[in-house]
């Protein structure tokens, strides 16, 4: 579904439902409630978002398995997203409920299927990772678990989603959302108000490395030079130019013509990433590169696990802010990724192969959790444009050489 139709349904339809089911919560409270058990047996995690958010997620995971080793962890999540999390095997596949977010009707049916086996699973606890969104925090109350965490304004203004999330966590747009997703799980069981009130732990680990199986890297890496052979001898760079949902989040093409063209110059060959629907931007960049050492990779792997296969293969990736950058985590490939319209302070993959571009303009960050990633700006990115082709070239460069020393 598109972005615009998501926020105006999550808003003109959200709200309403909000609202009634604070009231049903209320007069629920009125004769009571059973509390859950402690420690709890059956755990939710509601987290509907980007691919990428899944990767940032990894440490929740860790710590809700540390803390409570005995319960069974389920996640209700966008079915588009699912090879990711089962790339980074955390929970039990059976243990993992899809919705098609694709077209409305898909969307209505997949979501009346996914309460029913709420329902029936009987959650003690539901943890409702999406940042605002009407829709989650509705998924949290009609899961039927007496606790429910999630994100709160508090005093802030706005950002209404009803008053039934009885374990509420102050949303803090000063720390990682890796840090907050922590804060979720301390929010379980504490007595404080706000709650899990208290130092945080700092050093949030970084995700593990993919293991392939023996063989299969080398298999990738010779199907690809079977596929373009210009490549087989090249050092290989990898950029992702799209936007994907958010093309603000984008370095301009004509920047990432001038980078592709300096590296191709200086011997290396480049392949263009992202999805089918990212093709006539890929196309339309090789075309102007007029190199054979440039190919068209968007639409050309079958899967999340071929991506990072070739991520392996490759010396370098560039890339805007968005799931490649993520998924680079769970590799060793260094990688640029850009920021702007998003901070690297709450969204920088956990890795220490990853380095971010990031100019901090005085109206940056402008998609957040408050307006819903609707940013106020006329498109005109500058945040992103004022980093400069030969900023980037100079830090490739001094990446690659890094990586050629390391070999």
């Amino acid at each position: 579904m598109n972005i615009k139709f998501q926020r105006a349904v999550d808003r003109l339809a959200g709200v309403p439902i909000c609202a009634l089911f604070s009231l049903l919560e209320r007069l629920r409270n009125v004769f009571g409630i059973a509390a859950p058990p402690a420690p709890p047996r059956r755990i939710l995690i509601i987290l509907l978002s980007e691919m990428g958010s899944l990767v940032l997620a990894h440490p929740m995971f860790m710590r809700l398995k540390q803390k409570y080793p005995d319960a069974s962890l389920h996640i209700l999540m966008f079915g588009k997203n699912r090879e990711v999390l089962d790339l980074m095997d955390v929970l039990p596949r059976e243990n993992v409920l899809t919705i098609n977010d694709r077209a409305l009707s898909g969307f209505a049916l997949d979501s009346l299927q996914a309460i029913r086996t709420m329902r029936a699973l009987k959650f003690d606890v539901v943890i409702d990772c999406e940042l605002f969104s009407r829709v989650s925090s509705i998924f949290s109350y009609l899961s039927g678990a007496p606790l429910r965490v999630g994100f709160h304004p508090h005093t802030q203004e706005g950002l209404y989603r009803g008053s039934f999330i009885n374990r509420p966590v102050l949303y803090n747009p000063y720390r990682h959302l890796s840090q907050q997703l922590l804060t979720m799980v301390d929010a379980i069981e504490s007595g404080t108000y706000p709650h899990a009130k208290g130092a945080q732990q700092t050093g949030v680990l970084a995700p593990p490395a993919l293991v392939f199986q023996d063989g299969e890297l080398q298999q990738v890496a010779e199907t690809l030079h079977a596929d373009f052979p210009a490549v087989r001898d090249q050092k290989l760079v990898l950029v992702y130019p799209g936007g994907g949902i958010l093309p603000i989040r984008a370095w301009p093409r004509e920047n990432y013509l001038k980078l592709c063209t300096a590296l191709l110059d200086e011997g290396y060959a480049v392949g263009v990433i992202g999805l089918k629907e990212d093709k006539p931007l890929a196309q339309a960049l090789v075309a102007d590169c007029r190199s054979t050492y440039c190919i068209d990779l968007t639409g050309y792997t079958r899967s999340i696990r071929h991506l990072l296969a070739i991520f392996n293969r490759a010396s370098l990736l560039v890339t805007n802010d968005g799931g490649p950058g993520q998924f680079a985590a769970l590799t060793t490939i260094p990688a640029l990724v850009f920021f702007g319209p998003e901070t690297p302070a709450l969204y920088s993959p956990l890795a220490d192969n990853i380095h971010c571009l990031y100019s901090a303009y005085s109206c940056s960050p402008c998609l957040t959790a408050y307006n819903h990633r609707n940013s106020p700006c006329d498109g005109d990115n500058q945040c992103i444009k004022c980093i400069t082709p030969e900023q980037v070239l100079a830090q490739a460069r001094a990446l690659l050489v890094a990586g050629a020393h390391s070999a």
